[in-house]
């Protein structure tokens, strides 16, 4: 876990951690739950320069407004996928990205066609 930056911030949070189980259980639910958002963003971003697509280009073939897509593939978390890992955790599995496509990636035309 990375620290916050200011002096002292994270030991409160590991007293709390070891004294209280229930925030214990829901920090590393929240933790989960942030890595593979974080995860799920990372892989997409990998098969973008796979594909060598610029944002731009991919927001263009999903016909979305590019800043959506660069928020995206930058912020640090995204309520939609939040509910997505939360509904994968309560059942018990991971979210993961598979590319459909074994061949290898797709070259920049075999998209934009």
């Amino acid at each position: 876990m990375r620290a916050t930056g200011k002096a002292g911030t994270t030991r409160p949070r590991r007293r709390r951690i070891a004294e209280d189980p229930e925030f214990a259980a829901e920090f590393e639910r929240q933790r989960r739950a942030i890595a593979a958002i974080d995860a799920i963003v990372n892989q997409l971003d990998a098969l973008r320069e796979d594909h060598r697509l610029s944002k731009a280009e991919l927001a263009r073939a999903i016909d979305k407004n590019p800043s959506s897509v660069r928020r995206l593939l930058t912020a640090k978390g995204n309520p939609e996928l939040a509910t997505v890992v939360a509904m994968a955790d309560a059942l018990d599995a991971d979210v993961v990205v598979v590319p459909r496509n074994t061949a290898g990636p797709r070259r920049r035309s075999a998209i934009a066609s």
